[in-house]
């Protein structure tokens, strides 16, 4: 072989090489993981263990028997098992009470996963592997918080509707519900996908509930990244956040989270915690998500949880928050008609 076909030959491998390198992107640097793509982190498994359950980690047989004695959207197993719809002829359900599962007439528009969260080969019965034993620390007695729980309204359908800022966020669909778009990214019952979009200088994750999304700029150094917060009167929704890399796995550290989100919030911080997420590649098809909560106005000690995103040949659906846009008008309209009823009888 001439010189001149062994330097082509020589060239030609070299090129594939760089080729197979540039296709398995960054995904194998030891620094930097490759975190674009579609993801999903749909699972029946919630940030707490339930009741009855001690351990963290369970074998199939075992998650299986647990999923199928979960509710869903307040459906219980009883009569999810009797049949994917409800019969519409049967009237409406008694009033009063937690009868959301009554009032709804199939499962369609439910997806919230078939398993327990798959985490690194595991089956999870929690997503908080610290404490021990899957349990928010919380304090007995808060201090610098205000809670608004709306979650009785979601069972009830029954809330105060003194104003538009009488009802939660969600149902004003300024931002997702469930804590999909964080900090504390979750799942919920239904659009669990999401979308990260990675570049030099941003990591942008696009959440399909509600079409939130958090746009995160990227540092050299952790130090750096925590001298250049915004100032702490900036209180934006999912809070101001800042990332770097650290031994293979994005880090992104969040405080100034919005107040009013955190009244509603199933992860709450106060203006003096902090929330630290981590993301790593476990496999190709399977991404490691912590986030650490911190906050000693709330917890008594800093808490951890940790599930996975698992990648998905699935696309990302419009969100199209219309029913409390739109049906806020109807719902307004109504309780100042119930009020004026009840005035009318002298009630």
């Amino acid at each position: 072989m001439s010189i001149t076909n062994q330097l082509s030959v020589t060239s030609a491998v070299l090129g594939l090489s760089l080729s197979v390198v540039s296709s398995i992107g960054l995904a194998q640097s030891a620094e930097r993981p490759e975190l674009s793509g579609v993801w999903t982190n749909a699972s029946r498994t919630g940030l707490t263990r339930p009741r009855g359950i001690e351990q963290l980690v369970v074998s199939a047989e075992e998650a299986e028997q647990i999923v199928a004695n979960m509710g869903i959207a307040g459906i219980s197993p009883d009569n999810i098992a009797a049949g994917p719809a409800i019969d519409p002829n049967t009237g409406a359900p008694p009033a009063g009470g937690q009868d959301f599962g009554l009032r709804g007439y199939n499962l369609f528009w439910t997806d919230p996963g078939s398993t327990l969260a798959y985490v690194k080969g595991e089956y999870r019965t929690s997503l908080i592997i610290d404490p021990a034993n899957g349990q928010i620390p919380r304090r007995v007695n808060p201090e610098n918080f205000q809670r608004r729980n709306f979650g009785i309204r979601y069972f009830t359908g029954v809330g105060d509707a003194a104003g538009p800022e009488a009802m939660p966020i969600e149902e004003r669909c300024l931002i997702g519900f469930g804590n999909t778009a964080g900090p504390g990214m979750m799942g919920t019952l239904y659009n669990s996908t999401y979308q990260f979009i990675q570049t030099e200088d941003y990591v942008t994750i696009l959440v399909e509930m509600a079409h939130d999304a958090r746009i995160v700029p990227i540092f050299d150094s952790a130090e750096e990244a925590r001298a250049t917060h915004r100032p702490e009167s900036h209180k934006p929704w999912f809070g101001d956040s800042r990332g770097w890399y650290e031994n293979g796995a994005l880090v992104i550290e969040t405080d100034n989270i919005n107040p009013l989100q955190m009244e509603q919030s199933s992860i709450p911080i106060t203006e003096d915690g902090k929330i630290t997420e981590r993301f790593s590649r476990y496999s190709d098809t399977e991404m490691v998500y912590q986030f650490t909560v911190e906050d000693s106005n709330l917890y008594s000690q800093p808490w951890t949880a940790e599930l996975s995103y698992h990648a998905t040949d699935g696309r990302l659906y419009e969100y199209a928050c219309h029913e409390g846009n739109y049906a806020i008008v109807g719902i307004l309209a109504g309780a100042r008609r119930q009020e004026a009823e009840a005035e009318a009888e002298g009630r």
